[in-house]
């Protein structure tokens, strides 16, 4: 296992990386992270210190807000707006597919097992 770098050690949630750092993985200023920041559109974990600290999930929406503006010309209260939205479909699959698995559930205890004819 020499030379390789694991990514199972932290789940993506979990703040590992200073603004710094962070500023570093997608190429932009630390300065523009807390201006993003300050708009809402991401909300790093915070050190007992104050100090903020990024998870993988953070990076990979600070890619998304880049990409929606850069690739997309999207501004900042349009990138608002479509990551909201985004939450929100993502959540009302969830509850879908837990909807779908509640109705099969009933249906596999109600109904009789049905016979193709």
């Amino acid at each position: 296992m020499t030379g390789e770098m694991r990514n199972d050690i932290f789940d993506d949630d979990d703040p590992c990386f200073v603004i710094s750092i962070a500023a570093r993985m997608v190429g932009m200023h630390a300065q523009t992270l807390r201006q993003y920041e300050r708009v809402g559109l991401v909300e790093p974990k915070r050190t007992r210190g104050n100090v903020r600290m990024y998870s993988r999930s953070d990076v990979a929406r600070l890619l998304q807000v880049q990409r929606l503006i850069n690739d997309l010309g999207v501004n900042l209260a349009g990138v608002e707006v479509i990551l909201r939205m985004n939450e929100r479909m993502q959540q009302m699959e969830q509850e879908m597919e837990r909807l779908r698995n509640e109705l099969q559930r009933f249906r596999d205890g109600r109904l009789p097992a049905r016979t193709d004819r």
